[in-house]
């Protein structure tokens, strides 16, 4: 029994170097907090927790918004990409520690020849541990891409929940815009009605045409006509909503309807400074800024590959053998790496990084350009939807006035049945522009803020949608 004692002793060392690596992953799982650069379940956006508010709950603009930015799959995908360039922060900061190696083997060896058989147990176990000590600043420059690419991750995570903050208020707005029409267009089915009845009556006491009676009916028939496609745009609307919030598209909700919102005139303001606080608070800028940041660094790691590093390293191994003394040895010194020719990789490398850093200039140059643009077109559609608003509260008032004036003239036997079917005509295309005037006032408000990077607060939203 005692031969087999440095097979147990082989078998315990094997089984600690088992476990050890699981043990040290259990209590280190990371060493240098890159979990706290990223988000776990919310972006740096300042919005509201996640809440499980009852859906059948009429849900408020802030309630769209919020399950929006907690249930989309792309605010998870932005997140999650934030979380792994974060550990790459990790992967560039190990070299800078010392690299350890355990290495462990037991075995049964035998072997005959000439009538004799020789069979034994040997042990072995060395450990070994290198150290970077120069490398012209190769590590460094890793580790500031590593960190660069985390901030243009960061800033694209920003510009991917604003985004969905953008699309979540469009949504909203549509689906109570495209509910107003459908109350228009039934509306109109209503008023068409009324004439094809005062037709009718007028018909049968025999003071008006049969083309009197034909011409409403088709009036009626067109209204009805128009109904049914504005039920429609409702449906679709609302699957479009839905699928923002994280829902099937047939799930069913309830919309708290929208405030009415004067077409008030506060971003009047120099277009200069909009754009300059565009580009001072746009994520998109910040992220390609990192992006020429990072490729400038990469640069400077690939010329710092192709130099000379300089190493410690240093080793301590054991050997038992069942029928011969044990044996130790140990070695230390320095490790220097000096790459002579690489077949002009190093070369091309570096070109290839030099390259892609002006790459990455001009996308940053152009995205400067793209946001000058967006916030003078967001600005100037401002200025035009808030006059539409006000023509449109204008034109719905008059032809509302035209089209009773013209009913009643027909009632009354003094007018024709074309003038009240054109005035009905009017006044449903007022009312469908000013419901449209009306969205588009809104979404051009918040279109301006997304352009100057301002669409960060919810409840700046909330409390703009109610004044």
């Amino acid at each position: 029994m005692q031969q087999h004692a440095p097979l147990r002793s082989a078998i315990v060392l094997g089984l600690c170097l088992t476990t050890a690596p699981a043990a040290f992953a259990t209590d280190w799982s990371d060493p240098f907090e890159v979990g706290k650069l990223a988000p776990s379940a919310s972006g740096s956006i300042n919005f509201h927790a996640c809440s499980d508010r009852d859906i059948q709950a009429p849900l408020t603009i802030v309630d769209v918004v919020d399950r929006t930015l907690c249930r989309n799959p792309k605010s998870q995908e932005a997140w999650a990409n934030a979380r792994f360039l974060a550990a790459q922060i990790g992967v560039a900061k190990a070299p800078f520690l010392p690299s350890v190696n355990v290495n462990g083997a037991a075995a049964r060896n035998w072997s005959s020849g000439q009538g004799v058989d020789v069979s034994y147990n040997s042990l072995s176990g060395s450990i070994s541990m290198a150290y970077l000590l120069y490398d012209f600043g190769g590590r460094d420059a890793a580790l500031e891409n590593a960190r660069q690419l985390f901030a243009a991750a960061s800033a694209t995570q920003d510009s991917v929940v604003q985004n969905l903050f953008l699309s979540a208020i469009q949504g909203y707005y549509q689906v109570n815009a495209t509910q107003a029409a459908l109350e228009s267009t039934r509306e109109a089915e209503r008023s068409a009605l009324a004439s094809l009845e005062a037709a009718t009556a007028r018909y049968k006491a025999g003071v008006a045409t049969p083309a009197d009676k034909l011409q409403a009916q088709t009036a009626y028939s067109q209204a009805g006509l128009n109904r049914i496609r504005a039920e429609g745009d409702l449906k679709n609307a609302r699957g479009t909503l839905a699928s923002l919030m994280g829902m099937d598209a047939d799930s069913d909700f309830v919309l708290q309807q929208a405030a009415a919102s004067p077409a008030y005139t506060q971003f009047q303001s120099n277009v200069s400074e909009l754009i300059a606080e565009a580009r001072r608070r746009r994520p998109d800028l910040a992220a390609a800024e990192a992006q020429v940041k990072a490729a400038r660094a990469n640069i400077q790691t690939v010329k710092a590959a192709g130099k000379p590093s300089v190493s410690v390293t240093t080793n301590l191994g054991y050997l038992d053998k069942q029928f011969s003394d044990s044996t130790r040895s140990g070695a230390i010194g320095l490790n220097v790496t000096i790459p002579l020719f690489t077949g002009f990789s190093s070369t091309y490398k570096i070109r290839s990084a030099q390259e892609q850093a002006e790459a990455s200039q001009a996308v940053r140059d152009q995205l400067n350009l793209q946001i000058a643009l967006d916030v003078w077109k967001a600005y100037q559609s401002l200025q035009t939807e808030t006059q539409s608003v006000q023509s449109s509260g204008d034109l719905v008032a008059s032809a509302t006035q035209n089209a009773d004036v013209a009913l009643g003239r027909y009632k009354a036997g003094v007018g024709n049945i074309i003038d009240v079917i054109t005035a009905q005509s009017s006044l449903a295309s007022a009312r469908a522009q000013q419901i449209q005037a009306t969205f588009n006032w809104d979404i051009a408000r918040a279109g301006l803020a997304y352009a100057i990077g301002q669409l960060d607060d919810i409840n700046v939203v909330a409390s703009e949608s109610h004044q």
